[in-house]
């Protein structure tokens, strides 16, 4: 084999470990962010908020897509047990866990985890939630675990293996830079969202109108 070859393979198996844990909170991440633009009428119209939906849709997809990766993977490497990855803070039965406080935080990614299941199936069922208003509410209230599960998904994706690498610690800095951002955006005075609506309605126009006298 050559130096070549055991290289790439430990690139793979580095990115198998760590890399697609991380992936899964970055979709989840921006299946937060792309939620929460969605639902404000002010920030977007009825056609970019149907963007926003199908992208918020398709991202939170890619999440549980990669979590299930990362729960077999795991498991296959034997770095935790099918007990840890279906009962949240199984692991707490174990004295040698609890004194590390590891068991604590893979129970939050498994607690995530089951969050976010819960949130993809009522996503998918959101249809028969419809109405009346009452039944309505539930669902909004169901579907807002995935706020919970993004927390609990931060703080095991920082602290529940090895110390994160650079760019891991950039994107997990990037995802709470962004989901920060976005709530406190919604925060704001409706005059303040229409601004900032605005200008990015014209920065878009003006790229737009550039690429046409091109």
């Amino acid at each position: 084999m050559r130096p070549d070859d055991s290289t790439a393979d430990d690139w793979l198996a580095e990115f198998l470990g760590f890399g697609v844990g991380v992936l899964s909170l970055v979709c989840l991440s921006c299946s937060v962010i792309w939620g929460l633009v969605a639902q404000d009428r002010i920030l977007l119209g009825p056609r970019q908020r149907i963007l926003a939906q199908a992208v918020h849709r398709t991202t939170s997809v890619a999440s549980i897509v990669f979590l299930v990766l990362h729960i077999g993977i795991k498991v296959a490497q034997d770095h935790t047990t099918w007990i840890a990855a279906v009962i949240p803070f199984g692991l707490l039965l174990t004295e040698d866990e609890v004194v590390t406080g590891r068991a604590f935080l893979i129970g939050l990614g498994t607690l995530a985890g089951l969050l976010m299941f819960f949130v993809g199936v009522t996503g998918v069922l959101r249809n028969r939630f419809a109405s009346p208003a009452p039944v309505a509410a539930r669902w909004r209230a169901m579907h807002m675990l995935a706020y919970p599960a993004w927390c609990a998904a931060l703080v095991h994706g920082l602290y529940a293996g090895r110390a994160a690498k650079p760019v891991f610690l950039v994107l997990y800095g990037l995802s709470l830079l962004g989901v920060t951002a976005v709530l406190v955006l919604r925060a704001c005075p409706p005059r303040i969202k229409r601004r900032v609506a605005d200008g990015i309605t014209a920065l878009f126009d003006s790229d737009g109108q550039r690429d046409r006298e091109k």
